[in-house]
């Protein structure tokens, strides 16, 4: 909780603060990347970093935690905050790394706003940022314990067993630990990191779902290549790479599995819609529901560019017909095939039972449009999970 005197500092400055707060953020990255080159080979995505994708994320996750606290003294943004906490914890992140990016970023206020950074800001703008890490600390903490791993002791080397080419820029890779040593546990929606060495030595790290369902020491990540015009940024180095170099009986360096977006085993109905590479998360979802006998009603929905774009498409058809009581619809933007949408996902006609879970995985414009179409339909807001991948993951808590 943030004490009563530094909630009247923050309030009377945040508007000041936000709107400074991409030219603060800008700085804070200079001067950690100068002091600490390693963090941007090796830990921070230089993709996002050059499209400025990063600086946004930061900007937004400090606004939003800091409005929260003042909005709503008596409470925490745990959504964001745990969100936040398992991709942290994915990469390895440990309280040390926390100073650091104080240290910067208290400099880079300083540095940006001059005089108005009087004693009782600094004050007030570091309580606020250590209650922020303090509590990210503690839940990431309770995830590598859960692990039964040491703060930061994420990676394990795995072999690729085998390879898949889904569609033209999707591939499905099979590893299996290096050591042969029991897979870790995870559950279904949850994601691993995979840390690739490059070219120019930098060891860069991406999140990828698991497709598979719990159960088996071979696990399944499916791939997109991001090529990054067309999309409005970089292309993936770390998906390139490993379509362009990864085959069958290669090492990948894989982190424990961390997300909190996974299926509760609840004898409710269940709707799983995606878009795009987000449909994996929900295949894991599905498997798991058919290998556990799950009788509710489950509603499949997925949307893509074209059924040649739809990754593991039969697999999503055949998962379905394995349940007791389940349906699958698919929308297409372009060739849609007879019984398919056309166009972007519309639930208009579509019947949501009573009690539904709904999970939900793509780009944030289709999750918003599908959370506004299911709670017009009476699906309750708190019965709605998402997942946000990229900088922008902090946007979950809106």
């Amino acid at each position: 909780m943030l004490s009563a005197k530094s909630t009247a500092t923050v309030r009377a400055t945040l508007p000041a603060i936000g709107a400074a707060i991409g030219d603060i953020t800008e700085l804070f990255y200079a001067k950690l990347f100068t002091a600490h080159p390693e963090l941007l080979r090796d830990l921070f995505n230089r993709g996002n970093q050059n499209a400025g994708l990063q600086k946004q994320a930061l900007a937004g996750s400090i606004a939003a935690f800091a409005t929260h606290l003042v909005e709503h003294p008596d409470t925490r943004p745990d959504v964001m905050l745990t969100r936040i906490a398992h991709k942290h914890a994915s990469l390895g992140v440990t309280r040390e790394q926390y100073a650091i990016v104080h240290q910067h970023l208290f400099e880079a206020i300083a540095e940006t706003l001059g005089e108005a950074v009087t004693p009782e800001v600094a004050q007030a703008w570091d309580e606020v940022y250590w209650l922020m890490a303090n509590a990210l600390v503690a839940i990431e903490n309770r995830l590598y314990a859960g692990h039964r791993i040491a703060a930061g002791d994420v990676w394990r080397e795995w072999t690729v067993t085998g390879r898949t080419e889904e569609t033209a820029d999707c591939a499905t890779f099979r590893i299996t630990p290096a050591d042969d040593a029991p897979a870790p546990a995870h559950l279904p929606g949850q994601y691993v990191s995979v840390q690739v060495e490059l070219p120019d030595g930098a060891r860069q790290i991406r999140q990828y779902s698991l497709s598979g369902a719990p159960g088996s020491d071979v696990r399944t990540i499916t791939v997109k290549r991001v090529h990054g015009p067309a999309a409005g940024g970089p292309d993936g180095e770390v998906s390139n790479h490993l379509h362009t170099h990864v085959r069958t009986g290669h090492a990948l360096r894989v982190s424990a599995p961390f997300g909190d977006l996974v299926l509760t085993d609840r004898a409710n109905p269940i709707l799983l819609a995606s878009a795009g590479i987000g449909c994996t998360p929900m295949l894991a979802m599905l498997e798991h529901l058919a290998e556990t006998g799950h009788t509710a009603p489950v509603t499949v929905l997925h949307a893509d560019r074209s059924p040649a774009d739809h990754p593991l498409r039969a697999d999503h058809r055949a998962l379905t017909h394995k349940l007791a009581d389940a349906s699958a619809r698919f929308w297409y933007e372009e060739a849609a095939e007879p019984g398919d949408g056309e166009g972007l996902m519309n639930l208009s006609d579509l019947h949501v039972a009573p009690g539904t879970s709904a999970y939900l995985c793509g780009p944030l414009p289709f999750m918003r449009s599908v959370r506004e179409q299911l709670i017009a339909k009476g699906v309750s807001a708190a019965d709605i999970h998402y997942e946000v991948f990229g900088p922008d993951l902090w946007l979950a808590s809106a």
